[in-house]
């Protein structure tokens, strides 16, 4: 609270002052970066999709574990995938999931793994109908990023996941 003496003297300062006439606003800008981040992540995401087509039928043997290696690689790569020499950076838990969302999230998890330089995740199918764990490797054997990807041992989940390469 002010005491009437400072009252008083602050109207004597103001005397013959002529107030500002304030009548324009200025809105503020929208924020480009933020825009343009989320314009540039969901076309990556688009083209990440791009990759998993539903016709492709890769040459993999269903029978025994799922395992692939890209072209140029390594054969030495799934051995290791298999022993579990390679500890995954990141997860996936596709539990409960239908096939779009499940693509969806396969392709976020190819970006991240871009973007963070990971190098391996390990994607967790689970049993269910089956409808995934025969899905995913179909998806995944097509996307130019995977180098490999097998069965995951049973330290990381054993048949209802699948240990992935990425190229980053």
């Amino acid at each position: 609270m002010l005491d009437e003496e400072a009252i008083s003297l602050f109207r004597a300062e103001m005397k013959g002052v002529k107030p500002l006439k304030q009548d324009t606003f200025v809105a503020a800008r929208p924020h480009k970066k933020k825009a343009l981040a989320t314009i540039k992540e969901q076309r990556e995401q688009q083209d990440t999709l791009f990759y998993f087509s539903d016709e492709y039928e890769p040459l993999l043997n269903e029978e025994s574990a799922v395992k692939y290696l890209r072209e140029n690689e390594d054969s030495h790569l799934l051995k290791q995938l298999r022993r579990g020499d390679f500890s995954p950076e990141i997860f996936l838990d596709l539990h409960g999931l239908t096939r779009e969302q499940a693509k969806l999230e396969l392709a976020a998890l190819i970006q991240t793994c871009e973007k963070e330089h990971l190098y391996c995740a390990s994607v967790m199918t689970g049993y269910g109908t089956y409808t995934l764990k025969r899905q995913i490797p179909r998806w995944l054997v097509q996307h130019p990023k995977v180098r490999a990807l097998h069965q995951a041992p049973k330290e990381w989940g054993g048949e209802a996941a699948i240990l992935i390469l990425i190229d980053v």
